[in-house]
């Protein structure tokens, strides 16, 4: 299992960071076996696993409940978990900032993800003062879905670019030991990933980053008619399982499931 030093290191070293996300102790097992780096709980959960429509639904508690059931899933080969702090968890105080963060740690996770640095400066260095790790995210932040009009392409003006920058040298001076970069131009991704010590992991921020993560659903291909510009999908996992379900039903309804060898006598 990798550790926050070895980030630094990868980086240096030129070896690209794979970061997943993951959900529940099933697929974590099966992650648990692959070469993946990182696992992310992430709010995104809330649209995944519960149907919302953004991930502004999510909780701490909801949260750690994934969280606890991908540390079970990966006891048997740990892997590097990240949690997201979901929205406005990070805007209460301090107190509570730091008593979410304890609680995903608790959970199972060895650091925390935070959406955008501009009023979290406080928060990030107490968390890293603290033994948190921390994991930034910028560009398309999801919280902030409704403040951006929907999720859309960020940093696409020279000023917002130059944000941009300012915002994830912040996030390094504050102690992040790796930052996010979602739907931003490759063009800007380049250069903040050239002007940091840290990591950056993009997704859909081209391939001049140190790393990739994308959802674990939309790799799989399980929603064919989610496909954003930057999703590449490694299996048509939508026809499988509807392969399968098929085969179960026809099975069942043909009485040829179960047989005599799969009954008891």
């Amino acid at each position: 299992m990798i550790t926050v030093p070895d980030f630094k290191k990868r980086k240096a070293a030129k070896q690209a960071l794979s970061m997943i996300t993951c959900y529940d102790s099933s697929f974590a097992t099966l992650l648990a076996d692959s070469p993946i780096d990182i696992l992310l709980i992430g709010d995104s959960s809330a649209m995944v696993m519960h149907g919302y429509d953004s991930t502004i639904h999510s909780t701490v508690d909801a949260i750690a409940v994934h969280v606890a059931a991908v540390a079970r899933g990966v006891r048997h080969k740990p892997k590097f978990i990240v949690a997201d702090m979901p929205f406005l968890s990070t805007r209460k105080g301090l107190e509570y900032g730091v008593a979410a963060a304890e609680a995903l740690l608790k959970a199972g996770a060895h650091a925390v993800k935070v959406e955008g640095i501009r009023g979290n400066e406080s928060l990030v260095s107490h968390l890293v003062e603290s033994g948190i790790p921390v994991m930034g995210h910028l560009g398309l932040t999801p919280q902030f879905v409704n403040a951006f009009g929907g999720m859309k392409v960020q940093a696409t003006t020279p000023e917002q670019q130059d944000w941009l920058v300012q915002d994830a040298k912040t996030y390094e001076k504050c102690g992040a030991f790796s930052l996010v970069l979602e739907c931003v131009p490759q063009t800007i991704a380049t250069k903040t990933t050239s002007l940091l010590s840290i990591p950056t992991i993009g997704i859909g921020a081209g391939v001049n980053v140190d790393g990739q993560v994308l959802v674990l659903q939309d790799l799989l291909g399980f929603n064919p008619g989610f496909k954003p510009k930057f999703l590449r999908s490694y299996l048509n996992g939508y026809e499988l399982f509807q392969d399968a379900f098929k085969k179960f039903h026809d099975d069942v309804t043909e009485k040829r499931f179960p047989s005599d060898q799969e009954s008891y006598s």
